[in-house]
């Protein structure tokens, strides 16, 4: 058995992105963000938490009723962060379709129903010299947890981002300069 213990990854830092749809997509994982990117800022302690998950259908063989293929159903990934920093960027997102209006210095969030609101959003995740960039082409924030306003916590955000497929398929890039992404362990 060969270990490296070189190539253990822990997310030390990183960064939350979102932008309008369609906007330019980084090709790497160190180039710096198109304009069109927000950064969202401070993200929570629990940093970001990816989710994978699957339904499937059995089918059934006639003769004994074995279990003879399973097919993929349906398929989503999430992504989950709690934003720490208040802004327009943050309020907007949690508040699908409500707009932030500011004039001679102050603001009014009017609060509609949720409704659609897509867009590109993307993450970087650090570990010293390596680094991991998620890209998100196509999603939407489709959950949100509550916000609690307690004198001894910071306010927060908890957002979750579904990933969408786009023509191809593809529901999210990952790009990496990290050299263990391209090595196999020695048997």
């Amino acid at each position: 058995m060969s270990l490296n213990a070189n190539a253990v990854r822990v997310a030390v830092t990183g960064a939350a992105y979102v932008a309008v749809p369609k906007s330019k997509l980084p090709a790497d994982a160190t180039s710096p963000w198109d304009a069109a990117f927000t950064d969202i800022g401070w993200v929570s302690d629990d940093g970001i938490t990816e989710s994978n998950s699957s339904d499937t259908s059995e089918i059934k063989g006639w003769q004994g009723g074995q279990t003879v293929r399973k097919v993929i159903s349906s398929s989503e990934m999430t992504f989950q962060f709690t934003a720490i920093e208040t802004s327009k960027t943050v309020l907007e997102l949690y508040h699908k379709g409500s707009k932030v209006t500011t004039t001679s210095g102050k603001s009014v969030l009017a609060i509609k129903a949720p409704g659609p609101d897509r867009r590109c959003f993307g993450f970087d995740v650090i570990d010293g010299t390596s680094h991991i960039r998620i890209v998100i082409p196509d999603g939407e924030v489709t959950e949100t947890g509550d916000i609690t306003y307690k004198g001894d916590e910071a306010v927060a955000y908890e957002l979750t981002v579904t990933a969408y497929p786009g023509a191809d398929g593809t529901v999210a890039i990952k790009y990496s300069d990290d050299p263990a992404w391209g090595t196999t362990p020695a048997p």
